[in-house]
């Protein structure tokens, strides 16, 4: 199946494309050329009946035989004199014969000879349905510029309750009785560094095939070739040359210093860094039956607004959600109503993998109570796109909206801060803790449009308990889940859809028993000062809301809450897709619980964001200019002014003045 405006390959296609350039030769040369018969609508020549044009030779007989050398020409039989004069006649019993003797000359896989022309060739069938393969994707390039993220802060929140920001390696800067400098600047190198500012550059190459098998059977996936690598991260001098007597100090002796570097290397895990450059992130499988679509493999999870799970697929994102699930979809198109279910394999615990699996093998899981399950429930209405357009441009107004719920449980669990990659039978019970885990998780997601209005909104809540944790052992009474998340986004456009004003609101609730918004790095699984429910929901990190706070600081909205009224406009827009625009962006964000920021204040800051972008015409996906496709850049700026909620308490010793933070970022992207 060839999608109409997207980029596919295929067999068919190219032989096609062969086949009539050569017959366009053949006609050029040869004016006496009879009638060609026209394609079909799969690329296969077929002849369908049309009007002779005026001064066109005789149209072939159904069974007039072809030059071996060139099906598309054929070769004229003798005239029938008992038919009309110049006009061969149909001989319906000799086409029989013919189509006889085709079957009793072809050998089967068996040795014996086809007798019924009605037989079917497997090597037939695939020769008329070689998958086409779609390609789409980015490649993208961007520039940053960090300056201040710590905001004045010499190292930790306060209180162990984790770093806001690391300093810079090159900063000199002063935590209390215990400075950390760099004494290698200045003149003599003996001077203090002092630089606020990190600036980085990173590419990435995602592709995402797609093998149309059939109209029903397709394979999709997902590779990222050198995701997000750092530019310059990689030169000759860093990398480990193994058999060389300077491997053991990962010295490269033709570059022993990063000056001296003359080319870079690709990304090798344990040779210049921790990944390799092609990354496979999702493989699965669709296959569409009369009772539904039955999906299997690793699969973006994406619901709703993408508050809870987010796919993670736009141009900026870094952070995406996938799921090893086995899914079927079914519905009632009439009424836009779809429904379905999946089993999700979230965690399997250790395995008996080993070093030598990558030459064969099957590893596999040793520890069935060691599995994290979650099976899932689903129902939602979402119009189709062109009725949905019709309705719209009549005045009408369109409801879509519906409920996720997925159920999750873990009996065991790997001890903590151990590994679950290899089975330790040394250890006292192997290695293993109990757990006890048990969660549901509802998710509404409502969305209304009427003329240009779009109001949009996902609510979920955590609701489970936890038998015991490092930092509780096991009890009668398990400690309880209770986290709720809300994100709400309200549009509006005009003026030709050049003009978008917008408002966003989201909340996480937070946890009074614990300090700290984000988990400590030193200890994730954190101590509780009291008693109550685990508490603090956490937006999926690939839901952006701002450049620097909750997209940098705190990598993700978790226990705050903001409000997000924001205004673009399109100076150039085109019906080809190519737009020339900015926009600006308030974003004043709160603590849900105060005792969780350091300074025990709600207020955490505010932020102003600002853009320009610019999308060419040129690409595939340009045919709708609500879409990205093409070239496509963007220039951001962003500042954010810190609150109270991120000063020192007053009784503090390392209490400094608090300062603002910037960015400047650059996106350049080619989308496919």
């Amino acid at each position: 199946m060839v999608r109409p405006g997207r980029p596919s390959f295929g067999v068919r296609s190219l032989s096609s494309l062969l086949v009539f350039s050569w017959a366009a030769g053949l006609l050029a040369i040869s004016p006496a050329s009879a009638q060609q018969p026209a394609s079909g609508p799969g690329g296969v020549n077929e002849p369908r009946p049309s009007a002779p044009g005026p001064g066109a030779g005789p149209a072939p007989a159904p069974g007039a035989t072809t030059d071996p050398r060139d099906n598309l020409v054929p070769v004229e039989e003798p005239v029938d004199p008992a038919g009309p004069s110049g006009v061969p006649t149909v001989d319906p019993a000799k086409d029989q014969q013919r189509l006889l003797q085709q079957g009793r000359e072809r050998p089967t896989a068996d040795g014996t000879v086809g007798a019924r022309p009605s037989e079917v060739y497997s090597e037939d069938w695939w020769s008329h349905t070689r998958p086409i393969l779609e390609l789409h994707g980015y490649f993208r390039t961007r520039g940053e510029l960090f300056h201040n993220f710590s905001l004045g802060r010499p190292a930790t929140l306060g209180g162990d309750a984790g770093n806001l920001w690391p300093q810079p390696l090159d900063h000199s800067y002063r935590a209390g009785a215990d400075p950390r400098v760099v004494t290698l600047c200045g003149d003599q190198a003996t001077s203090e560094c002092e630089d606020k500012s990190q600036s980085t550059a990173n590419l990435r190459l995602r592709l995402n095939p797609e093998i149309h098998i059939s109209d029903n059977l397709r394979i999709m996936s997902q590779i990222d070739l050198l995701d997000n690598l750092v530019l310059g991260s990689t030169p000759e001098a860093y990398a480990v040359r193994p058999g060389t007597a300077a491997a053991a100090n990962g010295v490269n002796p033709y570059a022993p210093l990063s000056s001296f570097s003359t080319t870079q290397g690709p990304p090798t895990a344990g040779v210049n860094g921790y990944r390799n450059s092609i990354d496979v992130q999702r493989a699965w499988a669709e296959y569409l039956t009369p009772l539904g679509q039955v999906r299997f493999g690793r699969m973006p999870n994406q619901w709703g607004l993408g508050m809870l799970n987010n796919g993670g697929d736009c141009l900026d994102c870094d952070f995406q959600s996938n799921a090893d699930r086995i899914m079927f979809v079914s519905g009632i198109k009439s009424m836009d109503l779809y429904f379905g279910g999946a089993w999700d394999f979230v965690s399997s615990g250790p395995t008996n993998g080993s070093p030598y699996d990558v030459y064969g093998g099957q590893p596999y899981n040793v520890a069935n109570r060691t599995n994290v399950g979650q099976w899932v429930a689903f129902v939602a209405k979402r119009t189709n796109p062109e009725v949905q357009r019709l309705k719209l441009s009549r005045g009408d107004w369109v409801l879509n909206g519906g409920l996720w719920t997925q159920l999750r449980t873990q009996g065991l669990d790997v001890k903590a801060g151990e590994t679950p990659i290899t089975v330790d039978r040394t250890q006292q019970n192997n290695g293993l803790e109990r757990r006890g885990t048990e969660t549901l998780t509802p998710d509404v997601w409502v969305q209304f449009l009427w003329n240009k209005l779009r109001i949009e909104g996902e609510a979920a809540a955590v609701l489970g308990s936890i038998e015991s944790s490092p930092a509780r052992q096991r009890v009668s009474d398990p400690i309880k889940v209770r986290m709720w998340g809300l994100a709400a986004q309200a549009e509006f456009r005009a003026v030709e859809d050049k003009l978008r004003i917008s408002f966003g609101h989201g909340w996480a609730s937070g946890d009074p028993n614990v300090e700290g918004l984000a988990p400590s790095t030193t200890n994730p699984i954190q101590a509780r000062a009291g008693g109550g429910a685990i508490s603090t929901f956490r937006f999926n990190p690939a839901y952006y809301v701002d450049y620097i706070f909750f997209r940098r600081i705190l990598s993700r909205v978790q226990g705050a809450y903001y409000f997000r009224p924001s205004v673009e406009y399109d100076f150039l827009r085109n019906p080809n897709g190519q737009k020339l625009g900015g926009g600006a962006a308030i974003i004043w964000s709160r603590a849900s619980e105060f005792v969780q920021t350091p300074g025990n204040k709600r207020d955490l800051g505010v932020e102003l964001d600002l853009q320009v972008y610019y999308q060419a015409k040129d690409g595939t996906l340009n045919d709708d200019p609500n879409k990205m496709g093409g070239f496509y850049t963007a220039l951001q700026y962003g500042v954010f002014f810190p609150l109270g909620g991120l000063d020192y308490l007053p009784q503090s010793t390392l209490k400094t003045d608090l300062s603002s933070a910037q960015t400047v970022r650059l996106i350049l992207g080619v989308m496919f």
